[in-house]
């Protein structure tokens, strides 16, 4: 992938003329045209973007829909993860184990012709479920009101993998809803519904072997996309959930979603703050130092434009990933590490942030 991708594709908000604007959609709104066009721009608190994949106007890889979950206690990570790219796809697990910086398992299952098979819910935020039996691995994804339970089990060479996680979805939660478009294609949109601050609870298997996860301390993240996009893109994503305690003893449920640098951010931008389920928008995120390509280890100082996202995190380990396939490839920098600074609710509450465990990536995309 060419060195100048980033230049093409990102200018850091430093450098806008003016500050970036954050429509937001409360009602239900078709996403597509007839013949394929985007019809919606901006952001909501929930999926209110009715999407129907008929409409999508696509070519060969650039509809892809996943349902990403990723489930951590800060000591170990698991990815739990379908996605389809209309030409094939594949679904996997994955366990990392963040404290001594190795990945334990990966157990993934590729398919061919992915067009209308295998097709996921054209919502992820409200109630569904979604399993097939896919060669060696199975899964079912079983959305409640309140709970959201995930299964996989899979024959990985002579062992058996298998993982149950069962999360709680407290009422009324708000997510971050996008639909972000890109210059000079009507037809090319990124549309994900990222959704925190759910405890979780499971247990991954490897034949006899077990590590399991409490809702004391773990929690998982919904990263749901149904996008058609360039051949090519960059992005950043951190993303983490957390308990805070206020002056009176009281625990609160925390969490933040930060993504940039895909497509054209002049509707809404991929940032917003979490606080006892609601949803706290705020303006355009970046990092002070660009980490590539000697970086991603040293601390990454986050600035806003509006002041309100001010966070610092000290990496413990860089789960460095490169998938290359010729015509599709995925280069993944997701960085772990430890949070501290403050961070500003819409009614200019400062909360104090110490020794969070949170992520950020930065990843290059061809496929």
């Amino acid at each position: 992938m060419g060195e100048n991708i980033m230049e093409r594709t990102y200018i850091p908000f430093k450098n806008w003329k003016e500050k970036s604007k954050q429509i937001e959609h409360t009602q239900a709104t078709p996403l597509l045209s007839a013949d394929g066009k985007l019809l919606a721009k901006g952001w909501a608190r929930r999926n209110v973007f009715d999407y129907d994949r008929t409409k999508v106007n696509a070519r060969l890889m650039s509809r892809k829909e996943w349902d990403f979950y990723q489930v951590s206690d800060g000591k170990y990570m698991v990815q739990i993860n379908f996605a389809n790219i209309n030409i094939g796809g594949f679904v996997c697990a994955k366990l990392i184990d963040l404290v001594n910086g190795k990945q334990i398992m990966d157990a993934t299952q590729l398919f061919l012709g992915g067009k209308d098979k295998y097709v996921p819910p054209a919502k992820g935020d409200v109630p569904n479920r979604f399993g097939y039996k896919i060669g060696k691995a199975e899964f079912d994804f079983d959305t409640k009101e309140n709970t959201r339970t995930l299964w996989f089990k899979m024959l990985k060479g002579k062992k058996t993998v298998e993982c149950k996680f069962t999360m709680d979805i407290m009422p009324d939660l708000e997510n971050i809803t996008t639909v972000l478009p890109f210059a000079g294609d009507e037809t090319k949109y990124f549309m994900t519904t990222k959704q925190n601050c759910m405890p979780c609870e499971g247990t991954f298997k490897i034949d006899g072997e077990e590590w399991n996860f409490s809702k004391e301390d773990s929690f998982c993240a919904l990263d749901w996309g149904r996008v058609n996009t360039p051949h090519e893109m960059v992005w950043y994503w951190g993303n983490g959930s957390t308990y805070l305690t206020d002056a009176n003893g009281d625990k609160h449920l925390f969490g933040f979603e930060i993504t940039w640098a895909i497509g054209d951010e002049s509707n809404a931008t991929e940032t917003c703050l979490f606080y006892d389920g609601k949803a706290h928008k705020f303006g355009a995120v970046d990092v002070e130092v660009f980490p590539k390509p000697d970086k991603f280890m040293q601390p990454w100082k986050f600035i806003s434009e509006d002041g309100r996202f001010n966070l610092t995190m000290n990496p413990i380990f860089d789960h460095h990933t490169d998938m290359n396939l010729g015509v599709a490839r995925m280069h993944t920098h997701q960085v772990h590490g430890i949070w501290s600074g403050d961070v500003t609710l819409d009614d200019g509450t400062k909360l104090e942030i110490k020794d969070m465990y949170a992520f950020c990536e930065y990843v290059e995309n061809r496929w």
